[in-house]
């Protein structure tokens, strides 16, 4: 059984995507991997050319800011990536994304029980979102995305590729019929909200923003701003676990955002669960 991984981004240098320990966190599960280098104002695509592995092919793209509706140019830049796997099975990753070492043989247990049941088309992950720095995880973020498919034309990149769909009834594998997925076992570690500074959050949430709104949205939002508030770090989860090996490098070099007391004593964590509910 040959799988696939694949994966784009542009400008990942500049808004300090993990995308180097992304890709290799992958590569130990897959046959090749392919990265859609988009059209960068950094050497992206020079960093990415530096994993020395036979398994990675590079494409090159051209983002199309005529998508700049929904953040749908994401999935286009996806699926470009998508349509050059030629696996059985393809494992799709943000640049910010990384798979745990331990999950690995969660990850090809799974493949391989539901390989021939026809009607699972992809494996769910739960996720580890880390916000601020890497000592503290978001309970409040988004809890699993479909993160395994089937590369045998059932299923696409879709919205603003947090996930996939069907392509017979345009319906998401996440939301849809239940019967079209099954869980992984497996956790993605979520890094899209570590930054070395909050000048750098900003400007990553800026040039997010600038696919999903007009250029007043992003002048009201952002002009005058100088850095990214994380306001709510106070009511955000101590990380009690290990993080993959692929990431210990840069959290060695890494500092907390700041000094933070036990949630348990901080009024904002209670604020918090009234308004989103106790999410762990």
């Amino acid at each position: 059984m040959k799988i696939s991984g694949f994966s784009f981004g542009r400008n990942l240098i500049e808004l300090d995507y993990p995308v180097v320990e992304s890709i290799a966190s992958v590569l130990p599960l897959v046959d090749e991997f392919i990265f859609n280098a988009g059209n960068s104002q950094d050497e992206t695509a020079e960093l990415v050319s530096s994993i020395k592995n036979d398994k990675l092919k590079i494409i090159h793209s051209t983002w199309d800011d005529s998508l700049r509706k929904n953040g749908l140019v994401f999935s286009h830049q996806a699926n470009l990536a998508f349509q050059q796997c030629t696996g059985e099975w393809a494992i799709f990753v943000n640049a910010d994304e990384v798979i745990h070492e331990k999950d690995y043989d969660l990850i090809r247990k799974a493949i391989k029980k539901y390989h021939n049941q026809r009607e699972i088309l992809g494996l769910m992950f739960r996720y580890n979102h880390f916000d601020g720095d890497y000592w503290s995880v978001n309970p409040w973020r988004y809890h699993k995305e479909i993160r395994v498919v089937r590369n045998d034309g059932r299923v696409e990149p879709c919205g603003d590729m947090s996930g996939f769909r069907c392509v017979q009834d345009k319906l998401y594998l996440k939301s849809g019929p239940k019967d079209r997925w099954a869980f992984s076992g497996a956790y993605i570690y979520h890094y899209g909200w570590v930054r070395k500074n909050p000048q750098i959050m900003l400007e990553r949430n800026k040039r997010l923003e600038y696919y999903y709104h007009n250029d007043s949205y992003i002048q009201k939002n952002y002009g005058g701003r100088e850095e990214y508030d994380y306001e709510y770090y106070k009511a955000l989860k101590e990380f009690r676990g290990e993080h993959p090996a692929v990431m210990k490098n840069l959290i060695s070099q890494a500092v907390r955002l700041r000094k933070r007391r036990n949630r348990w004593l901080n009024p904002r964590f209670y604020k918090e669960v009234f308004k989103h509910g106790f999410k762990g």
